[in-house]
């Protein structure tokens, strides 16, 4: 009666107590349960009135009436959770499981084991099980016919200190042994290859290596880097020798085994950043600002460096070296611009640091824009949540600059090289006063927007190198300012 994915949902329950079989459909997954002596009491429910009827009459046919408790319900609502040992969720999709699943306080700090079967997005789910601090216990894999299906188990995790990465929340959590578990993250492979592939040829040359490298990481796992190869790449790439002489950019903290399998990248190593570091297993973060700037005195325990030395994570801080490199902050954000903006010739340098180094760049349109709208095209451009401009700004822009982070100083600059509009973040108040009194347009994108675009570039350059690295742009990398509308 039952599929192979139905009957691995069956084999895969604790059956201690009563068990929740959630869009019970037809009931005959209950039916097996109670037939199979899986467990004695099941309670099956459906959001359907038309599939609850179909349910009855497979359990009044097999005469379980009295074991097997229909109930009309939306997922989990309504389902008393007395002696409940188990919840089945199976043939839904992993959105559809989540949002169930978000919607029952009482699986919360509780033993019941969960068994989902989702028809699609499993990885989405993985991720959120970990990010809802409810750890995979298990992870199987049922085939039929040409189709494989995954079915997990899943438990309350007091602890909740792990957190899923990409590649985690796609391997899955099966027995490195199973042949089917083999065939099924080859299967993920070969899918990702194909993305891979047709992004390269539409021209999408950064996604199609992120997906190449996801690729590979699924079909033959995550390979450890020395710490100081990667170091040595990155100089290659955005040499440290370039940085300011009042910098700190480099290699700042050290691990015991100076290698890695993953590395968090960040704008700033917050402690929410090396916490964030710490769940998901990476030994290195890769971040902007450097983490040490001026010199210590003394060591707290309250420092974000501190708990890097105590968790054993190394940090590589790339600063003003990356914001002069032609490919680094600034470089980017002239790659972003010209995606959007029809150029009448080649952008030339805006700051001239010397030795073939540039902070900045001047491009001139094609055609003037409206300053308000282009405004409205760098706040998409930037991400950001608003876009402060100064009140006497110029109608229409034809030649503009930029310069990534606090660049507020280089106003005059951007006067001096005959620029209707200057872009850049954290702009004092005398700065726009200056920007009214010279009648020059005047765009504060902020400090972190500015910056933060250069992350997926530093993941591009380091998984087209090491594509066995699981290389995670970090979450907690977010805009330290609250707007209140």
């Amino acid at each position: 009666m039952l599929d192979n994915r139905l009957k691995l949902c069956v084999e895969m329950t604790d059956g201690s107590g009563t068990i929740c079989d959630v869009g019970t459909d037809h009931a005959y997954l209950a039916v097996e349960l109670i037939q199979s002596g899986k467990c004695k009491r099941v309670i099956a429910s459906d959001i359907g009135e038309g599939p609850l009827e179909a349910a009855k009459r497979t359990v009044e046919k097999n005469n379980l009436s009295d074991k097997i408790e229909l109930v009309l319900s939306d997922g989990l609502d309504g389902i008393p959770s007395d002696n409940v040992s188990d919840i089945v969720i199976a043939g839904m999709g992993g959105e559809t499981i989540i949002s169930i699943l978000q919607k029952c306080n009482w699986i919360i700090d509780s033993n019941v084991n969960l068994v989902l079967q989702p028809m699609s997005k499993p990885e989405i789910l993985r991720k959120w099980l970990f990010d809802a601090d409810l750890f995979i216990t298990k992870e199987r894999v049922a085939d039929d016919g040409d189709k494989l299906y995954t079915v997990m188990c899943a438990r309350w995790d007091k602890n909740g200190l792990r957190k899923l990465t990409e590649t985690e929340a796609l391997s899955g959590f099966f027995d490195e042994t199973d042949a089917l578990a083999i065939k099924y993250r080859q299967k993920e492979s070969m899918r990702f290859q194909k993305i891979s592939e047709a992004l390269e040829i539409a021209g999408k040359h950064c996604e199609s290596v992120h997906y190449n490298s996801v690729s590979k990481k699924l079909s033959s796992g995550l390979k450890k880097t020395s710490i100081n190869d990667i170091y040595n790449y990155l100089d290659s790439l955005y040499p440290f020798s370039d940085q300011e002489k009042w910098d700190n950019s480099g290699l700042l903290v050290n691990n015991l085994t100076m290698e890695c399998s993953k590395i968090l990248l960040t704008l700033d190593i917050t402690h929410s950043a090396r916490y964030e570091a710490e769940c998901k297993g990476a030994e290195l973060i890769i971040s902007h600002h450097p983490i040490i700037f001026e010199p210590l005195k003394k060591l707290s325990y309250n420092m974000p460096i501190y708990s890097l030395v105590e968790c054993g994570i190394s940090a590589i801080c790339m600063h003003t070296n990356l914001d002069v490199s032609k490919n680094g902050t600034n470089g980017v954000i002239l790659k972003r611009i010209a995606e959007r903006f029809e150029l009448s010739e080649a952008p030339q340098p805006f700051d001239d640091c010397g030795r073939g180094l540039y902070l900045g760049w001047i491009c001139e349109l094609k055609n003037k824009i409206d300053a308000v709208e282009f405004g409205k095209i760098l706040k998409e451009i930037f991400g950001c949540e608003i876009v402060k401009m100064n009140t006497l700004h110029i109608k229409k822009i034809k030649r503009f600059t930029f310069c990534s982070g606090s660049g507020g100083s280089m106003l005059g600059l951007a006067i001096e090289k005959g620029c209707d509009a200057y872009i850049t973040g954290d702009v004092k108040h005398d700065v726009w006063i200056d920007a009214n009194d010279s009648h020059i347009s005047l765009f504060d994108c902020g400090h972190f927007h500015t910056e933060n675009l250069v992350l997926e570039e530093l993941r591009y350059v380091l998984e087209e190198k090491f594509p066995q690295l699981e290389v995670i742009i970090a979450e907690s990398s977010q805009d330290p300012v609250k707007y209140i509308k």
